[in-house]
């Protein structure tokens, strides 16, 4: 089955838009590869991976969690995040324990340890993009935020509404 690619022309939307869609690509492109060699850069040197380290964040943030809610979380699948998981387990950052709730799940939470790698990671980072933002005046830095704010909700509902699917709707 040929699967014909879905075209602002073939629904009827005007050039303007394609071509914007086509700038926005190349910006975003760009700015998440540059921000995803900042981060290697600055979060090699604490022994972690950049998965490992997002990781870290979800459950420090948000934990303890399933190994599905940081899964859900990375937009990762389950066993790439059990991998990324077990990593940090090893490196002592993480602990798994039995769920409250239902002894057949277990809960993934943060070390002592782990807590104060993510404080020392977040630290490091902020201090970087303090020294990008402090170029843009405080308005357009708050808008600016807002956006991409917006843009990931939108996203995130698309890849949501997918189930995580790279042929969702063929």
């Amino acid at each position: 089955m040929t699967r014909t690619p879905v075209t602002a022309q073939n629904r009827g939307v005007s050039s303007t838009l394609t071509d914007d869609a086509r700038r926005f690509h190349r910006a975003v492109t760009h700015l998440v590869r540059v921000y995803q060699s900042m981060d290697r850069e600055h979060i090699c040197c604490y022994d972690v991976s950049v998965s490992q380290c997002w990781a870290l964040e979800a459950i420090s943030d948000h934990g303890p969690l399933t190994l599905n809610q940081v899964a859900s979380r990375l937009l990762l699948d389950k066993s790439t995040t059990s991998r990324v998981v077990d990593a940090l387990e090893r490196k002592g950052y993480v602990n798994r324990r039995k769920h409250p709730d239902d002894g057949r799940t277990l809960q993934l939470e943060c070390t002592p340890a782990g807590h104060e790698l993510r404080s020392r990671l977040e630290a490091d980072i902020l201090a970087r993009d303090e020294g990008i933002l402090e170029k843009l005046e405080p308005e357009v830095r708050r808008s600016v935020t807002h956006v991409i704010n917006e843009l990931a909700t939108v996203a995130c509902r698309g890849v949501a509404a997918s189930d995580g699917s790279c042929c969702a709707g063929t």
